[in-house]
């Protein structure tokens, strides 16, 4: 299959899903989710086998716009070409639900997502911290871009 024929086939699974599309890039398609439309994406795009999951990063987008924005990143079958699944959420009411179910090795990325930006990911198998120390100060989130990190004034030996 062509580079132009799987992101088509891509595009064709996650149309009944998605508010939008976008091709950023040649070999890349991005769609627009709302977060009750995440688990059939991602559900069209496994029983179809198009691809797998690559990674779920997330993006502060600032206090003006109040939102938070998670990417979920599928790869294609050796050939360079990737879909992105974005969904935007607010700030204040972070949550996303699990895809843990359908892919099982995203739990360190929903981890991830929680413990560095706030996101409350439902129904996630294993929600315990990942990078923080024990201690971390409860609502303190690294990567929100409001975050005010402690500076740490000794070091443990």
């Amino acid at each position: 299959m062509s580079n132009e024929s799987a992101l088509e086939t891509a595009n064709a699974l996650l149309a009944p899903f998605a508010q939008g599309t976008a091709r950023p890039d040649p070999l890349r398609l991005d769609a627009m989710l709302a977060a009750d439309q995440l688990l059939p994406a991602v559900k069209a795009l496994m029983d179809n086998k198009w691809g797998y999951l690559v990674a779920i990063s997330g993006v502060d987008l600032g206090l003006a716009t109040g939102q938070l924005e998670v990417l979920y990143h599928f790869g294609g079958a050796d050939n360079g070409i990737t879909t992105s699944l974005r969904v935007r959420i607010p700030r204040d009411n972070a949550s996303v639900p699990s895809v843990c179910g359908l892919v099982p090795s995203a739990s360190l990325y929903e981890r991830e997502l929680s413990e560095m930006l706030g996101i409350t990911v439902v129904d996630t198998p294993n929600p315990t911290h990942l990078f923080l120390p024990d201690g971390w100060p409860d609502g303190l989130y690294p990567l929100r871009k409001d975050a005010a990190v402690p500076v740490a004034t000794t070091l443990n030996s």
